[in-house]
């Protein structure tokens, strides 16, 4: 074989190793992004011009992440913070529009006391999804709701003000004492304290 086919084969076979290289690469970063960012990812693909793109601002969002000085909530504001919420979820049922109007100021103090930015929504969202992918796509909902621009029933404010828990929680702390699933119904203790007005109120957010 003559050298200069040498040289052709092996300058073919580095561009293949090369591709290959690249290709394989450009797989593992997909795999590492779909695996942090989850349902977000996804949604970013269907809104974003191609995939490259896509993954380019979901990698940003992680630099950026990456510079924030974002710390733990001591154990006083946590629990000073979950006394809040079960105040926010017990106002739900006479005043659920003023309750999740509450759900969404505690969430902003909780964030702004873990060191989060508070640039506008939309970075929020974006700074919280690279840690909290998975509760994203729920808090948009929440506050599409809580912003007037989504119709909402009751059903619907009662969704919202459960996609709030889910941030609170996760950004509290999933070990702490939050309140789970009967987030819009009264707390059963209080129920014999309560005139029959209540009463019917309650019925009446229960079955909506």
């Amino acid at each position: 074989m003559s050298t200069a086919a040498i040289v052709i084969l092996v300058v073919v076979l580095l561009a293949v190793l090369f591709a290959a290289g690249w290709f394989l690469g450009g797989q593992a970063r997909s795999r590492r992004l779909r695996n942090r960012f989850g349902p977000e990812y996804d949604r970013h693909l269907e809104t974003a011009e191609n995939r490259r793109i896509a993954e380019r601002e979901l990698t940003e969002r992680e630099k950026r992440h990456a510079q924030l000085s974002l710390r733990p909530l001591s154990d006083t504001a946590r629990v000073h913070y979950t006394e809040q919420w079960t105040r926010v979820q017990e106002r739900f049922v006479d005043a659920p529009r003023e309750a999740l109007a509450g759900a969404d100021d505690l969430v902003h103090a909780v964030m702004r006391e873990r060191g989060y930015p508070m640039e506008g929504f939309e970075q929020q969202a974006a700074d919280l999804s690279v840690e909290h992918g998975h509760i994203v796509d729920g808090y948009r909902a929440a506050h599409e709701i809580h912003d007037g621009r989504a119709q909402a029933d009751t059903e619907r404010l009662r969704a919202a003000l459960v996609h709030y828990r889910e941030v609170f929680r996760e950004l509290v702390g999933d070990d702490a004492d939050v309140p789970a699933q009967r987030t819009p119904d009264v707390d059963p203790r209080q129920d014999g304290h309560r005139d029959g007005r209540h009463n019917d109120q309650h019925q009446e957010a229960h079955h909506a």
